[in-house]
């Protein structure tokens, strides 16, 4: 006995020194659940609940007439049931009714959730609600598809925020800042341009990518005449839609039908859905509903005991635990079947482990094989997950159906995004040639291509052109308009957009996905805000009289998309075939040259040369002799081309690109 003691209590020491080094350690004991029938189900037999929480002493489930501000109607006590999970039922289909959950841990009640698997919720997301989701499809629903593509990078993504596309007074939308405003057809500014849904097919865009569209926390969607303005990345209600972007908040039905309205009129108009998910982190720690359902099983932590904090908003969720997995992928399975999105793009994917990741695309992928998944391959801080785990840039070649953004491509053309003076090769500044050329290639394993002279990445990190997404400018740091105006304090606003102009001609012309920011293709500007998350309308809203103002802009935005989607060359596919078919040629500082040749990818184009010139001054360049047409020139462009040269000695202006192209 005596030895058994002593064995007991080293074993019971080293379990206590684990948990000390590791506080995480107890959560690899918990049992997971697998069923789809979390949360709520309701059907012929009645209503019934099932709520994970293995470390639970009891649960509670309350019943609610209204989603908020009144008493409840009655209260259940769950009963424990399979791997760590709470169930209860009533008889009846309890359609119009709302609920929460208490649990009860280390002999505590804690608060009122309702749980993290809620589908519909009331005011501010504060009760669950049981509605009918087959009253809210709209007419046609069951045929609504979105747009078919072979591949990543046959989209132009167009990044958006509902509040910033239609908020202006001059938008012409009536339901602004709803979802309903991307309904609304035929609507124009004061000057009778289009504005709204026209506007993005005047444009030419494949997909939006719309900020964060669950039930997110720090709007009140109580007070609504408050014009309380945030992007979304604070996480409240993961499977529920933002009750401040529908008509009437109150109505858990109404943010779902009209949710599905917007994507459905997307997708008659031959638009795809991008929905921005943020499953890295939570608005809240200790109430968040992950917390208040299961304390500390979702999060990581530190030694001390503490929320670890890769996010930089006071955690990080711990998908490498079963139920989280499970969590994220259930969620996104969820949004795509029941509000048929077609693409996602992840918030600090870095947070995620590998493994989740892989299994959200091939989870998506059984779903519509068009789905496609992107995200911010970086972290905001350290995580107790080890770096060969996390979905990082570095790691995607290991994520085959994932893609990464560029930050090679954005810094180099632009100017780093920490220092708002800094220029970019668009801009002016020799010397990063190298690393814009890791973004033309797609950050692929190229014979011509110095890795070493990177500034961002010093290895071909990407297995496939179909892994990066190719950017300037996003809804975070300074937008392309500000950063120009602050790199270049002297220039004019025409010198400005001649640079924007190059800048989006490389990310369009460039292998990989091209994704620009709303509202640049008229030279919409922030007023120099980089972090707009909660400014007002005055600095967020979109000024659609920019778009009479900066018409040249716009134009030569839409042709250049055009000039993508009317070229496969452009949209390789495999890192041998941009090997094979790009050829750049020596050049000096400021310069880059290069053709696409022998028919890439099908191209009907046999070769197509390009060249940017960063710099302020005209160079000039030898073309091989032969029948050229002219497609870009001195800020110009034209897909069907603005004229014929034999080749030979060519200037190119400054600050601009020359693209040609040969049929034979």
């Amino acid at each position: 006995m005596k030895i058994l003691n002593a064995l007991t209590s080293i074993a019971l020491c080293c379990t206590m020194e684990t948990f000390a080094a590791n506080p995480d350690a107890k959560y690899a004991d918990y049992p997971s659940y697998a069923g789809e029938d979390l949360e709520l189900t309701v059907d012929n037999s009645g209503t019934r609940w099932r709520l994970w929480s293995p470390a639970a002493e009891a649960v509670r489930l309350t019943i609610y007439p209204t989603g908020s501000n009144t008493k409840a109607e009655r209260t259940i006590d769950m009963t424990r049931s399979d791997n760590g999970t709470w169930v209860a039922s009533s008889p009846e289909k309890l359609y119009g009714k709302y609920y929460t959950f208490s649990v009860k841990q280390d002999g505590k009640w804690l608060k009122e959730t309702p749980g993290v698997w809620a589908k519909a919720v009331g005011l501010n997301g504060e009760r669950a609600a049981i509605i009918d989701f087959s009253e809210t499809n709209p007419e046609g629903w069951a045929q609504d598809r979105g747009p078919a593509i072979a591949h990543i990078n046959d989209a132009v993504i167009y990044e958006m925020h509902h509040r910033d596309f239609s908020e202006h007074p001059s938008s012409g939308i009536a339901n602004k800042g709803k979802f309903l405003a991307l309904t609304e057809p035929s609507t124009v500014n004061s000057t009778g341009e289009a504005t709204g849904i026209d506007h993005l097919k005047e444009l030419g865009v494949t997909h939006v990518h719309i900020l964060p569209s669950y039930d997110y926390n720090s709007v009140d969607e109580a007070n609504l005449q408050a014009n309380q303005y945030n992007w979304g990345y604070d996480p409240l209600n993961y499977n529920a839609p933002e009750g401040s972007y529908s008509t009437n908040p109150s109505d858990p039905s109404a943010r779902v039908r009209e949710m599905k309205e917007m994507v459905k009129s997307l997708h008659d108009n031959g638009i795809g859905v991008i929905m921005d998910v943020v499953y890295n982190h939570t608005a809240d720690n200790d109430d968040s509903n992950f917390s208040l359902t299961s304390p500390g099983y979702y999060y990581r932590h530190r030694n001390d005991g503490s929320y670890s904090d890769a996010s930089g908003c006071g955690n990080e969720t711990a998908s490498d635990r079963q139920q989280m997995r499970d969590f994220i992928i259930n969620s996104v399975k969820y949004w795509a079947k029941e509000y048929h999105i077609d693409g996602f793009r992840f918030d600090l994917m870095a947070i995620h482990d590998i493994e989740t990741m892989n299994q959200v695309a091939a989870a998506l992928k059984e779903i519509n094989p068009d789905i496609f998944v992107y995200g911010e391959g970086w972290t905001a801080g350290d995580s107790p997950l080890p770096v060969e785990r996390r979905a990082l840039k570095e790691n995607v070649a290991k994520m085959p159906q994932i893609a990464v953004f560029s930050d090679d491509i954005r810094d180099a053309i632009k100017g780093h995004y920490t220092d708002a003076a800094d220029r970019g090769f668009a801009t002016g500044k020799p010397g990063l040639e190298e690393t814009v050329k890791i973004g033309i290639v797609a950050a692929t394993d190229h014979p011509q291509v110095d890795y070493s002279k990177g500034n961002n990445s010093k290895f071909p990190y990407a297995a496939a052109p179909t892994q990066i997404i190719n950017y300037v400018s996003c809804h975070d740091d300074l937008m392309l308009t500000d950063k120009l105006r602050k790199s270049m304090p002297d220039a004019t606003d025409a010198e400005r957009q001649r640079a924007a102009r190059l800048a989006q001609t490389i990310v369009l012309t460039s292998q990989g996905t091209p994704f620009i920011f709303a509202g640049e293709e008229i030279f919409r500007d922030k007023k120099g805000v980089h972090n707009s998350y909660k400014s007002p309308d005055s600095i967020n809203a979109i000024d659609w009289t920019l778009k009479h103002a900066n018409a040249e802009q716009m134009a030569y935005y839409k042709e250049l998309i055009k000039l993508r989607k009317e070229h496969p060359a452009f949209r390789m596919t495999t890192t041998e075939d941009v090997a094979k078919h790009i050829k750049f040629d020596k050049t000096e500082p400021g310069l880059i040259s290069y053709s696409i040749t022998d028919n890439a990818n099908g191209d009907a184009w046999k070769e197509i040369k390009l060249i940017f010139n960063g710099s302020e001054e005209q160079r000039e360049v030898k073309i091989p002799r032969g029948n050229w047409t002219i497609i870009a020139e001195d800020g110009r462009i034209n897909a069907s081309g603005l004229g014929t040269t034999k080749g030979g000695k060519l200037t190119v202006a400054p600050t601009s690109a020359l693209i040609l192209a040969k049929e034979k």
